[in-house]
Formats: C-alpha cells, sequence, structure tokens
C-alpha cells in the first residue's frame, strides 16, 4: 500500500469508527435522575422521618429534662460550696462526677441508637428508590439511567415518573406497636 493511500484510508477508517458508537448512542434509550429531589420529594423519606421522630422523640425529652436537672444541681453545688464541710464537698462532688458519668453514657448510647435506626430507615428508602427507577427503567425500555448528570435534557428527566411510582409503593415495614 503506499503512502498516499495509507494517509487517506487511515482518517476515512477512523471516522467511519467514530460515527458507529454516535450512531448505537442516538438509538439508545438513556434517562436521567435527580437524587437530591427524590430524597426531598419522596413519600418514603418524610415516612422514614417521622417514625424515627416518633421512636426516639420521648427518650430524647427525657434526657434533656435530666441534662438541664443535673446542670441546675451542678450550679447549685457550686453556689453552696463554701458553706459545706469538706467531707459534704467531696459527697457533693463524687454524686456528680457519677451522675455526669451516667448521663454522658446515656447520651452516647442513645446517639448511637439514633444513628444505627437512621442507617436502617434510609438503606429501606433506598431499596425502595432503587426499586422504583428500575421499575420505571423496565417500563419504559430504558438502557441506562443516570444519576445526578452536569447536564442533561429536561426530556431525559424521568424523576418524576420515579416519585410517582414511589407514591404507589405501599409501607412494608411493621407498624410500631403501642402499649396499652
Amino acid at each position: 500500500m503506499t503512502m498516499r493511500l495509507r494517509s487517506v484510508l487511515i482518517p476515512l477508517a477512523l471516522a467511519a469508527a467514530a460515527l458507529v458508537p454516535a450512531a448505537a448512542i442516538a438509538q439508545s434509550k438513556i434517562a436521567v435522575i435527580s437524587t437530591p429531589v427524590l430524597l426531598r420529594e419522596a413519600p418514603q423519606i418524610k415516612a422514614a422521618d417521622a417514625k424515627l421522630k416518633g421512636e426516639f422523640e420521648k427518650r430524647e425529652t427525657e434526657l434533656k429534662a435530666e441534662r438541664k436537672k443535673f446542670q441546675d444541681d451542678y450550679k447549685k453545688a457550686q453556689r453552696e460550696a463554701d458553706a459545706m464541710s469538706p467531707a459534704q464537698k467531696a459527697a457533693a462532688e463524687k454524686d456528680l462526677f457519677s451522675r455526669k458519668s451516667d448521663l454522658d453514657l446515656k447520651e452516647r448510647q442513645f446517639t448511637e441508637q439514633v444513628q444505627t435506626r437512621n442507617g436502617e430507615l434510609q438503606r429501606e428508602v433506598l431499596e425502595k428508590i432503587n426499586g422504583a427507577i428500575d421499575s420505571v427503567a423496565k417500563e419504559k425500555g430504558l438502557e441506562l439511567v443516570v444519576r445526578d448528570p452536569a447536564f442533561a435534557s429536561s426530556s431525559l428527566d424521568i424523576t418524576g415518573d420515579v416519585l410517582k411510582k414511589l407514591a404507589t409503593i405501599p409501607d412494608t415495614a411493621p407498624a410500631a406497636k403501642k402499649k396499652k
């Protein structure tokens, strides 16, 4: 093959190769979703937030009241310290130290329990969101769904369809039983 013929054929082959993927992409069914919109507007997110609040609100209020009582008692002990005997001061300090340690432990345990439960609820919600995305993608015959692209035409956005699908998914988690 001559050098001249090679210099013509190589650019033509490269141009043809570039056209094939473009044609394949044009025929592909691609859609996009907005994760922030899903996480803000999905009914399951609101339900999970309400569930978390319902499960932990009472204990949080109790811990806040216990912390306030401790702080008030600490201030009172500081004001009265000059009038106490050394033995009384030592006993008061020991009591306050013990109460503070117990309260700190309760608050740490509470925080860990809230974080654990929040993680569980988030996983449940994300499974439902992913299931809704998958369902909508199959219904529309999509080959690719891209989350949060830098730019996409609004005609490719299926976020609204996913939100509609999420609205039809019942809450399958068992309701918390109330003691009578």
